[in-house]
């Protein structure tokens, strides 16, 4: 693998990914205070003072260099507007994985603006780090997610029943993934 890697801002045709700033709260407030936005993540709606932690947390994250490590940049719209955060970390070093997810705004589902952003990722996970596997991991009843997996060429490899319980209920997990020589053989 070629780490460390250090994260510096990346341009796709229609966004850029960058590290968020103390100037993203009140657009990342709206996004990760909705309840309906962050009905499959992991956490809650949050709170301006959550999201202000979370800012400062994850800007600080700028480095892959070992298991566990992440980023977690902006997603911007070619207006420079925030849209959502996207999640890239290291799952292990030997076995060369790593996992991704996003967020988007509700004005911005549907534009394509999360599969622009993964695929940046893919790239520089399977070009610059050496990547063998990156795998993304959902709540099944999130098709828009689902469809972005499949529009990356990832495979639904897996779909777990009620592995987890979430929000006051059990709730399924879906895998899906995409390995290198796929990748490159779609890139080719």
């Amino acid at each position: 693998m070629n780490l460390p890697w250090h994260f510096a801002p990346l341009r796709g045709e229609r966004v850029t990914l960058d590290l968020l700033r103390a100037d993203d709260v009140e657009v990342l407030s709206t996004i990760q205070g909705d309840p309906a936005i962050v009905r499959y993540m992991l956490y809650e709606a949050r709170s301006r003072e959550q999201v202000i932690a979370a800012i400062e947390r994850d800007s600080a994250h700028d480095c892959l260099e070992r298991a566990g490590d992440y980023v977690q940049p902006a997603i911007r719209d070619a207006d420079g507007q925030l849209v959502g955060t996207l999640y890239f970390t290291l799952v292990s070093t030997d076995d060369r994985t790593a996992e991704i997810g996003w967020l988007l705004s509700a004005s911005a589902r549907g534009k394509g603006y999360a599969t622009e952003a993964a695929e940046i990722f893919l790239r520089v996970g399977f070009e610059d780090l050496g990547l063998h596997r990156i795998s993304a991991e959902l709540d099944p009843r999130n098709d828009a997610s689902a469809a972005v997996c499949q529009r990356l060429g990832m495979r639904h490899e897996a779909h777990l029943r009620e592995n987890m319980w979430l929000k006051g209920e059990w709730v399924d997990t879906a895998i899906y993934a995409i390995l290198e020589q796929d990748y490159r053989r779609a890139h080719a």
